[in-house]
């Protein structure tokens, strides 16, 4: 498992390289969104969120799929079958019903145009690993899985929700969630134009205090390798992608993000 993450991470690297060149030209200017979550039961906020609409906002980085993204553009496509179109992910549909284990984690997307309008009608495609770091669809141990992905549509006020479990951290990746923006659901299940595709990453705290319970102790070990300011995707900056957390383990926690993109 760790070699298929590792030629992952090599994949990445084109997409990471023009990434930061656009950056460097506007000066590494970014709009904060949030600040990791320094406890559990309190929420944090972020610039974004509070932002009333109308703001213009700084558009959410361009990033890599990975090589596991279901979507046809590297083998198996989840975005064309029956029943990808829900908000709880957690369970396998069509042939299998298998469910992902794992601490509860609710997603709250907004999503807005780079003049702080809501984009009423988009469609995000989201997916990530499960609690061993493992992708459905191509890991060995869950590659008849489709589970942890899920196509969701925004509302007039550009909101949507997902309901998953925390993934896991594997080897050489800081904690994180893969998502693709459509403008529209008809777009997304047909896996057609893209808008952007980006990764939201998942505050410290939160993560080493989900890792603790049981079924993640090998993403103790793999944290314990790795940082942000070493992750290939997060390392050049995580303000408009770090999550802001609420919640606990007993019950669950969610992780929301506002971000914006061109539309």
């Amino acid at each position: 498992m760790t070699d298929n993450h590792d030629r992952g991470l090599q994949f990445d690297l084109a997409t990471l390289f023009g990434r930061r060149r656009a950056l460097s030209l506007l000066g590494g200017a970014g709009l904060t969104l949030v600040a990791c979550a320094p406890s559990t039961t309190t929420p944090t906020t972020s610039s974004t969120s509070s932002a009333s609409a109308g703001a213009a906002l700084e558009t959410i980085p361009e990033e890599t799929a990975g090589p596991y993204p279901g979507d046809g553009s590297n083998g198996p496509n989840a975005l064309t079958q029956s029943g990808i179109v829900r908000s709880d992910i957690r369970s396998s549909f069509g042939s299998s019903t298998r469910t992902a284990e794992g601490v509860r984690l609710t997603i709250d997307l907004t999503v807005r145009k780079e003049d702080g309008t809501p984009f009423a009608g988009a469609a995000i495609y989201l997916w990530h690993c499960d609690m061993n770091g493992d992708y459905s669809m191509y890991s060995d141990r869950v590659k008849d899985e489709n589970f942890l992905r899920g196509v969701q549509e925004a509302d007039a006020s550009g909101k949507l929700k997902f309901v998953s479990v925390f993934p896991g951290a594997y080897s050489g990746r800081w904690p994180h969630i893969h998502f693709e923006v459509y403008p529209s659901l008809d777009e997304a299940t047909k896996a057609g134009n893209k808008i952007v595709t980006s990764q939201l990453a998942l505050p410290e705290t939160t993560c080493k205090e989900v890792y603790g319970t049981t079924g993640y102790t090998q993403s103790v070990r793999n944290m314990s390798r790795t940082s942000l300011q070493q992750d290939m995707v997060f390392r050049d900056g995580t303000d408009e992608q770090m999550a802001s957390m609420s919640g606990d383990v007993a019950s669950g926690y969610t992780a929301s993000l506002t971000f914006a993109v061109q539309g």
